[in-house]
């Protein structure tokens, strides 16, 4: 089969998948295959990319970057002692080559052996001509290692070769955000800015700094620069919005937020910060309107579930509040806030055994926060269960040993279930504690607190 040779990228590969078609065998010359491969590689196509650089090596054998290609695919398979006897036969050749030393880096990040890699590739600084991305990769590395500083640096280098690397430019950030420098963070946005001043991504990540130093104004400004950079920026409308709730401004916000309605495909963060700001204006039906179109757009997002159920609560429309809350847990049956909701909301309707389930469900899924141990506990015993009341106190203690509202309650469960040592035992330890809280024992326990030995402890 007869092929015109041409240079041209998308051309080598039609030629090179209709020849995959057709089931016969043309000539490629090397350039070719490497874009070939490299547009595979890119598409994440690794069937069509090992057929290029199988047939590519059979065409053109002493071909360095296409065997290179063979050692990457090796490393992307796990197959690191096949893609290490490739680097080695390829190192004898061509022992300065820096592609060599970043593949052989690849092999030990992915095994965990980043000094290692970060050894490899700062020679590959020595070596290369696209030393930005090898910066790139010794930040990435010390990223894994958790050393913010040294990545923070290293993508500095990277993005002083390459001011366009905005994916340098957020991991600068992200450095700088978790080593809480925010302010140090700001002073370098603005020496970027001062050569970069048409930046919208600058502009949006020096506003999301100043937003969590609480500095709203200045925040508000940087976002606004973002916006005259690029007026279809949806990221930099959104936390103009979020400035403008914090302020108060809750129409401008809105005004915000339904811009970015028309540039893009509607967010369900979109609507539901619409439905916060409506609500706040009180104006209850645009604000359930978006509730709802929030869950719509996300049914997974637990904030728009609970937005439109706290609607409803305050406005004591517990029914409709537990109707979407069951709809929530349909969808999501392991959100531990949603049973906890759950089973508040049941509690307020007297269903005594629904919220006692809501609250055991919010336990299993991990809510182990002091309220629903308690609150559990105080249904139990409405209920009648007893043990399984002791029980739920009991694993309560293990979180929280010093907490007197649980060693009054078990002591209550004890003295009612008639086992009087462990109920003196808990009820000496509560009120060495905080005796104040001998209400408990009163409240939940009137029976048990008018025993003999009970008042004769409160008497010592």
């Amino acid at each position: 089969m007869q092929f015109d040779l041409n240079s041209d990228g998308d051309l080598s590969i039609q030629k090179f998948e209709l020849m995959l078609k057709s089931n016969e065998v043309g000539f490629f010359d090397s350039d070719e295959f490497d874009q070939i491969i490299e547009h595979y590689l890119e598409e994440g196509k690794m069937v069509l990319a090992r057929k290029a650089i199988s047939l590519g090596i059979s065409q053109h054998p002493t071909a360095v970057n296409l065997r290179l290609f063979k050692a990457e695919v090796y490393i992307f398979d796990d197959q690191f002692s096949q893609a290490e006897q490739v680097l080695n036969e390829l190192f004898e050749i061509e022992p300065q080559n820096s592609e060599i030393y970043i593949q052989k880096a690849n092999i030990f990040s992915k095994t965990e052996r980043h000094d290692k890699a970060i050894e490899l590739l700062k020679t590959a600084l020595d070596l290369t001509l696209d030393q930005a991305d090898v910066y790139n990769l010794i930040g990435m590395e010390f990223l894994f290692i958790e050393d913010y500083s040294n990545a923070k640096v290293n993508f500095m280098k990277c993005l002083e070769l390459d001011d366009t690397d905005y994916s340098a430019l957020y991991n600068i950030i992200y450095c700088f955000d978790f080593l809480q420098e925010h302010q140090q963070a700001i002073d370098f946005l603005n020496l970027f800015l001062d050569k970069n001043p048409y930046s919208e991504v600058a502009w949006h990540q020096v506003g999301k700094q100043y937003f969590d130093l609480k500095m709203y104004e200045k925040s508000l400004s940087a976002f606004e620069f973002a916006i005259i950079s690029d007026d279809h920026f949806v990221g930099a409308y959104l936390e103009k919005g979020k400035v403008l709730e914090k302020l108060g401004r809750y129409n401008e916000a809105i005004e915000n937020y339904q811009i970015t309605l028309t540039l893009d495909d509607p967010t369900s963060f979109a609507y539901l910060r619409l439905g916060k700001c409506f609500e706040k204006l009180g104006v209850d039906e645009n604000a359930i309107k978006y509730f709802k179109q929030c869950v719509k757009e996300d049914p997974l997002l637990d904030k728009g579930w609970l937005s439109i159920v706290s609607f409803y609560t305050k406005r004591l429309d517990y029914q409709k509040a537990l109707n979407y809350i069951e709809k929530a847990t349909e969808i999501d049956a392991d959100n531990a806030l949603y049973w906890t909701k759950y089973a508040s909301i049941n509690r307020r309707l007297n269903f005594v055994e629904e919220a006692e389930y809501g609250y055991r469900r919010a336990i299993e899924l991990g809510n182990y926060e002091l309220s629903t141990w308690i609150n559990r506990c105080d249904l139990l015993l409405h209920l009648g269960e007893i043990d399984t009341a002791i029980s739920n106190i009991e694993s309560g203690l293990e979180f929280y040993p010093e907490e007197v509202e649980l060693e009054y309650r078990l002591a209550g469960l004890y003295l009612k279930k008639a086992d009087l040592l462990k109920g003196k035992f808990h009820l000496q330890n509560a009120l060495k504690r905080n005796s104040e809280y001998i209400m408990i024992m009163e409240e939940l326990f009137p029976v048990e607190y008018e025993m003999q030995e009970v008042q004769q402890l409160l008497k010592l």
